[in-house]
């Protein structure tokens, strides 16, 4: 990944001087364990585990060291045990003894993806606790409900951040499970079938290093594992696009409810001073269609010939930094825009008053259906009505008069239609379209949805 889009803590998890401590780690745990079964000699290990701390104390394996061993032998995993060796005496003979390579690299790998997505979920709580946070924030604000991008029924703003927090929360219990799903390791040779290394050996062994035992390998653990350890990546990437795509939209200059948060010196647009772009948002969409591209290509690594081949070998040298290195930033960046984002709440109330109380028409139509109308006769009435006050036909209606509430309009052509107030009274009327009863409801979402429970989310 560029630095553009790395932040330090994930991306010195994926480093080569990381990665090759991690075959370090994993190569020490081996010898230590022989050491108690025997294999090697105490006075031998005793010698190997100084030598790497002294290794480990001159800043490490040498990853410049390790691709000019690799550049002769063309074998990632020799050219490090070379490296390492080079440095120890007779006693580096014991290095790496009974393994093949993908009992290094695969539980090494296993590590890393580990602690990756210990710092995601991390950046998944905090993303939730500032959504929730805006969610009571605005959980009072009635605004304009949209389906196909036309005004539907009332909502609540909160409503919104509400949603994304529950979104979230349910891809933050994804990646854990994924997280769990990956904590597995191998020590079980060069076709799985414990050759050398016994599975009790193997399972000890590999509980030193908080994981536990793959039940069945081959010379790799199966891939299925990484797979839906990407697939929670990129789920939690697609929650992360329907916010961005939702704020995009509140952004646009016909509708202006939103604004990202703009800092001092920023500029929107080399030729157009007047521009401020939610670029933000923009970018989290590109960064959840990566996320998506590389959970195919996770699903494309299970299938591998027989015990093993190589196939899924650089796709992960690619995709498991990169992807958990994108999300990482993309949550950052997200929290970032959640915490600063301006809502323009007379924005809000004006794009919800234009509709001139029509987002209220179907709690009339039950209500006449109610009474006894029949349904198809009930819709024809309302449609009327509501057509003619958005259309403007029959009265007049002027926007600037604020001695007239924003359901005034579509009240004015119900009330002129006998057929409706022979059932219904302006009184009930005024009643079904008014906001506290369309959105009575929300107190018990909120209630439901847990919001109370979270620190620093405020009262009502």
């Amino acid at each position: 990944m560029i630095a553009r889009y790395s932040r330090e803590e994930m991306a010195t998890i994926w480093s080569d001087q990381a990665r090759f401590g991690r075959w370090l780690d994993v190569e020490l745990a081996v010898a230590s364990h022989q050491m108690r079964e025997g294999i090697i000699p105490v006075r031998d290990f005793k010698l190997l585990e100084r030598g790497i701390r002294r290794i480990r104390k001159e800043g490490g394996i040498s990853p410049a060291r390790v691709e000019e061993i690799e550049r002769v032998t063309r074998h990632d995993v020799i050219a490090f045990t070379s490296a390492v060796t080079e440095r120890l005496g007779r006693e580096g003979r014991w290095l790496h003894f009974g393994l093949t390579s993908s009992d290094i690299v695969d539980t090494a790998l296993s590590l890393s993806l580990v602690e990756a997505g210990a710092i995601l979920i991390d950046g998944t709580t905090k993303l939730e606790a500032s959504l929730r946070v805006r969610a009571r924030e605005f959980k009072k604000q009635p605004c304009l409900g949209r389906t196909h991008g036309m005004a539907a029924e009332p909502t609540s703003f909160g409503l919104k951040f509400l949603g994304w927090a529950q979104e979230v929360r349910r891809g933050r219990l994804r990646l854990e499970a994924a997280v769990d799903g990956v904590r597995y390791g191998k020590l079980s040779g060069a076709v799985g079938c414990n050759s050398v290394l016994s599975p009790s050996f193997e399972e000890s062994c590999l509980k030193s290093l908080g994981l536990k035992r793959e039940p069945v390998s081959t010379q790799v653990i199966p891939r299925d594992r990484h797979a839906q350890f990407v697939q929670s990546l990129a789920l939690v990437g697609a929650a992360l696009e329907r916010i961005a795509v939702e704020l995009r939209h509140l952004q646009r200059s016909e509708v202006s409810e939103l604004r990202e948060g703009f800092s001092r010196g920023q500029k929107g647009s080399s030729a157009m001073p007047h521009k401020r772009n939610p670029i933000s948002s923009e970018n989290i969409t590109g960064c959840a269609r990566l996320l998506r591209s590389h959970a195919a290509a996770a699903m494309e690594n299970v299938a591998l010939w027989h015990e093993r081949d190589i196939s899924h070998s650089s796709v992960e040298r690619v995709i498991l930094p990169d992807a958990t290195l994108l999300l990482d930033y993309a949550l950052h960046r997200m929290t970032g825009i959640i915490d600063h984002l301006e809502v323009d709440r007379d924005r809000v109330a004006s794009n919800l008053a234009a509709q001139g109380g029509v987002t209220g028409s179907g709690h009339v139509l039950l209500a006449l259906v109610k009474k006894g109308v029949a349904r198809e006769e009930a819709y024809v009435w309302v449609q009327a009505a509501a057509h003619a006050a958005l259309d403007g036909s029959g009265k007049p209606y002027i926007a600037k008069d604020e001695t007239r509430d924003h359901v005034s309009r579509f009240l004015d052509f119900l009330a002129d239609d006998q057929r409706i107030t022979e059932h219904l009274s302006p009184r009930e009327l005024a009643r079904l379209v008014s906001m506290d009863f369309q959105l009575r409801a929300v107190d018990a979402i909120f209630k439901r949805a847990g919001a109370k429970s979270y620190k620093g989310a405020g009262n009502d």
